[in-house]
């Protein structure tokens, strides 16, 4: 019996290490910048939860990020028809259905997170960016499922 108690300690230790793993974090900043160009989450998640963190000072007016996951083949028709939806949508087409997941717009010193479902989202081509006007260009990267 006592061989099993360490076994189980170290069992329950990795659990909220596995968690983490379908939680990811990504930073913005005044420059037009996320602090990645790559996400990746293991296919195993069921879900995940995705923070973004503004580490800028300029105002949502000025500076706001949001965090937007579409098929990179849709990422700029979806960042130019976003710009008409307008700040009070996030520059995102209300109900666009290559929307796969998308956080509200954020300024600096603020964060937002969104939880979606990756079920048929492994191997998928797919694109995180920014869909404030002009970031998606320069505010972008992958984010794969696997």
């Amino acid at each position: 019996m006592k061989s099993v108690i360490p076994f189980l300690l170290l069992g329950a230790m990795a659990a909220p290490a596995f968690a983490d793993e379908c939680s990811l974090t990504v930073e913005a900043d005044d420059a037009m910048k996320f602090n990645t160009a790559a996400m990746t989450v293991p296919a195993t998640c069921q879900e995940v939860t995705v923070t973004l963190k503004h580490v800028g000072k300029l105002p949502v007016t000025a500076m706001g990020h949001n965090w937007v996951l579409a098929a990179t083949a849709d990422m700029q028709a979806v960042a130019t028809e976003g710009m008409s939806a307008g700040a009070d949508n996030s520059y995102i087409k209300q109900d666009d259905p290559r929307v796969i997941a998308h956080t509200k717009l954020v300024g600096g010193g603020e964060s937002t997170s969104i939880t979606f479902p990756t079920k048929d989202l492994a191997g998928k081509d797919l694109s995180f960016f920014c869909s404030f006007p002009g970031h998606w260009a320069i505010m972008k990267g992958s984010f794969k499922v696997g």
